[in-house]
């Protein structure tokens, strides 16, 4: 890598959503004037080539674009006609996106436990909370840090109800499990482009993928007012539309999520090297799974004051996620949870930690942060 290493005396940020601008900024101008000298900036040419091209690129039916990664969960919920009064069941260790989208569709969240290892979904918590909880209309599996959550074993416990699955693949960009992509093994896939994901815009965006062609033409009704004709619209339906900005500039990036995604890989793989033995617990693999690394993510049980050691050493970090969904002010007290109660994730949001991680990233930089991780221990 050809990037500039930070001296010992300057911050390594945990992500670096600039990293990419800095590396393309005469692709990422010709993108953007391209859109400008246009003329058209809403659902024109370039969004409906990055649906074909992301759609063809990650192997799905069809990709519909939105407004965000929370909208997309919106109009999947509603592409299977849920709505007011169903129960939906997810985790409640993920980004409150997940559940507020749930809410948006006027559905009830229902949040169940996961792997402790994985820190996904557990397949025996979903199936233990589906026979206890009347109403569960849908499951929503997120693939969390970039790693797969098991859809099959997941699938299974929901086909005894009779309930479709939808992936929140906000965080798993061109991820697979036993060779098929996140977002490709249940009923619907969601995805986020906020910034800091593996695929992101410079700006807000989000995409829904399903299998059949009937579902993506109901999205595609639904992300505008339920409309096919302009101004008349068939189905009630709502305003989320990825713009053409950052479609051309998503377009762009899509051709350099592969080489990214094998960066990361690269990464994780000298942090695996260089960390074990230090205590630390490092990140689990799922037999069968390819893990893109949106975040590289430590266990420590006394992570506060690693944190704070690290930060002493401008290493920056963060904690996806700090405060499990039920325990935050807008949601405790008053969410169904799994009836085995939702230790794993509480546990987890007391000791997970994410080291820097972004593709740009020198073998130098790495190395730092290492060295800087082992001596804070």
């Amino acid at each position: 890598m050809s990037d500039r290493v930070p001296s010992a005396q300057e911050s390594i940020p945990q992500t670096a959503p600039r990293a990419f601008w800095d590396r393309h900024k005469e692709e990422v101008m010709a993108a953007m004037f391209r859109v400008l000298n246009s003329g058209t900036y809403i659902l024109g040419r370039e969004v409906s080539a990055f649906e074909e091209e992301f759609a063809r690129e990650l192997g799905f039916t069809g990709a519909v674009g939105a407004a965000n990664g929370t909208d997309a969960i919106v109009l999947a919920l509603r592409a299977l006609g849920v709505g007011p009064g169903d129960r939906v069941a997810t985790v409640s260790h993920t980004a409150v996106a997940t559940v507020a989208a749930i809410e948006l569709a006027g559905a009830l969240p229902v949040l169940v436990d996961i792997e402790p290892d994985i820190y996904t979904l557990d397949p025996a918590a979903l199936g233990r909370t589906l026979e206890a909880v009347d109403g569960i209309k849908a499951v929503i599996a997120v693939h969390l840090y970039g790693h797969p959550a098991d859809v099959p074993a997941i699938q299974q416990a929901a086909d005894r109800f009779g309930i479709p699955v939808i992936e929140d693949c906000s965080q798993s960009h061109g991820a697979e499990l036993y060779g098929r992509a996140t977002g490709g093994m249940g009923e619907i896939g969601t995805f986020s482009f906020y910034p800091t994901k593996n695929l992101g815009a410079f700006g807000d965006g989000g995409m829904v993928v399903a299998k059949s062609t009937a579902c993506i033409t109901k999205l595609r009704m639904l992300r505008e007012y339920g409309c096919v004709r302009r101004h008349v619209s068939e189905i009630p339906g709502m305003n989320s539309r990825l713009d053409e900005l950052q479609a051309a500039i998503l377009r762009l990036k899509l051709s350099h999520l592969r080489e990214g995604n094998r960066r990361r890989a690269v990464i994780a793989a000298a942090y695996d090297a260089g960390l074990a033995g230090s205590g630390l617990a490092l990140p689990a693999r799922r037999q069968g799974a390819t893990h893109v690394y949106h975040q590289y993510v430590i266990r420590h049980p006394d992570r506060d004051r690693l944190q704070s050691r690290l930060k002493e050493e401008g290493i920056g970090t963060n904690v996806h996620y700090p405060v499990p969904v039920h325990l935050q002010p807008a949601y405790a007290g008053r969410l169904e949870i799994d009836p085995a109660g939702l230790g794993a994730s509480e546990a987890a949001a007391r000791e997970v930690l994410s080291l820097p991680m972004y593709p740009e990233m020198t073998d130098e930089t790495v190395a730092r942060i290492v060295d800087a991780v082992r001596r804070s221990v």
